[in-house]
């Protein structure tokens, strides 16, 4: 699962008394990582990203960003932790064949409007006003219920 990319690898050779390597003659040198190391690799140094950091690792290069686009591994370790928020609406998702990066996507917000309400930040709202400027969005009438009822424990 090695990337393919369009230009011819650099050769690269051992000057004596000298420890770095250099670059062949009429060859360029690698920009980063992840043209010297195996896909896999590179996955699992983006696999320590949280998800904020891997898009804007997506973002850096057209290396990068195919790399984490085509990782359904990446995207599924940062959607499991979201998963622990909506995990009917993560299951969901991925009985209906959505990607994991989908999954993320659908239910990130979700998740921290769900936690917001669960901890009780929307207890004492007095009114729409004091909403305002949040990101609210539709929720599930089990999640409503699971609401609802930390509500009505407090």
């Amino acid at each position: 699962m090695q990337h393919v990319c369009g230009r011819t690898p650099p050769v690269f050779f051992l000057c004596e008394g000298s420890p770095a390597l250099t670059a062949a003659e009429g060859t360029a040198p690698p920009r980063n990582f992840a043209e010297m190391l195996p896909t896999e690799m590179s996955v699992r140094i983006f696999g320590e990203l949280d998800a904020a950091s891997l898009c804007s690792a997506a973002r850096t290069c057209r290396l990068w960003h195919q790399i984490i686009e085509q990782s359904e591994q990446l995207w599924r370790k940062q959607c499991l932790m979201v998963r622990a928020i909506c995990q009917r609406e993560v299951d969901s998702d991925r009985r209906h064949g959505l990607s994991w990066k989908l999954i993320l996507v659908r239910n990130y917000i979700r998740s921290l409007v769900k936690k917001d309400w669960l901890i009780g930040r929307f207890s004492h709202v007095r009114s729409a006003d004091e909403l305002s400027g949040r990101k609210l969005t539709p929720l599930d009438a089990e999640t409503w219920g699971e609401i609802l009822q930390a509500e009505l424990d407090r």
